[in-house]
């Protein structure tokens, strides 16, 4: 199994981390681990898996989710200590409540799903989720500007909600929606982004076409190199799926079947589950 990647605390710059049976880098052995210390091949896989869970933003965007699926959610992030809960806007207080006092990140949708919102409303919902205390903002991009040509009202557009949510102590994922973008619309996508100061950008909403592709997330990778995080979303329902992205240049995985992709993970290291 080829080595997967993940970030710094920034959730920036990749670097490589050992998948099952490859050393793992050990402070007792000042490099890749000799076995011979006092760390335990179990204690390594945990080290792995913990790894794996903060790579995924857990997910449920359903319009149709009640109160229920949302603490079930939470629930589940508490547990495995996802990177975040990642909910609808209505959710976001909830979700702020049952995350109190665990390390797990609130993140909610801007724009969501279509992108066509105004700049003026893009800001209003991002200063509401905000003052609701949401730590993530993953907006959608004006998908009919970008396809447009029309750079400023992108960027202006994308601004307005980087500026709010950094004031607040946010970050911003923005969302290209790639199913719906030529390979040149996709790069300028990205640059567009990062001009305006986000801090990610992401593939899908999981709600067009077709979600990630591995292909499209090494594009958005090469486009930003190490200036911000890349966000696969969309269809990734397994941990041989997540270790492609990962590869790919991924530094986060959005997912409604996280906790399969644990189980498996779990599964691969005979871990319990």
């Amino acid at each position: 199994m080829a080595a997967w990647m993940t970030v710094n605390s920034m959730n920036r710059a990749p670097m490589i981390v050992p998948a099952k049976n490859v050393p793992i880098s050990c402070p007792e052995c000042a490099g890749p681990c000799s076995g011979l210390c006092s760390r335990s091949f179990a204690e390594a896989e945990e080290y792995r898996l913990g790894r794996i869970a903060l790579l995924l933003d857990h997910t449920q965007l359903k319009p149709d989710a009640g109160r229920a699926e949302i603490l079930r959610l939470c629930g589940e992030a508490r547990r495995y200590r996802f990177a975040s809960v990642c909910v609808n806007p209505v959710w976001v207080a909830t979700a702020v409540d049952a995350m109190r006092e665990t390390p797990v990140l609130v993140c909610t949708v801007i724009g969501f799903p279509l992108g066509a919102t105004t700049a003026s409303a893009r800001r209003a919902e991002a200063a509401e989720v905000l003052r609701l205390g949401a730590d993530e903002l993953d907006m959608v991009i004006d998908i009919g500007g970008l396809k447009d040509g029309d750079d400023v009202r992108v960027r202006t557009g994308i601004r307005g909600v980087v500026e709010l949510a950094h004031a607040a102590g946010a970050r911003v994922k923005v969302i290209l929606e790639t199913a719906l973008l030529s390979d040149e619309e996709k790069v300028r996508g990205c640059r567009l982004s990062l001009e305006a100061g986000a801090d990610y950008v992401k593939t899908s909403t999981g709600f067009s076409s077709a979600g990630a592709t591995v292909g499209d997330v090494a594009l958005m990778r090469r486009t930003v190199g190490d200036a911000a995080g890349v966000k696969a979303s969309g269809g990734i329902r397994t941990y041989s799926q997540l270790l492609a992205m990962a590869a790919a240049g991924a530094s986060r995985i959005g997912a409604s079947a996280s906790v399969q992709i644990m189980q498996q993970a779990a599964a691969a290291a005979d871990l319990p589950r």
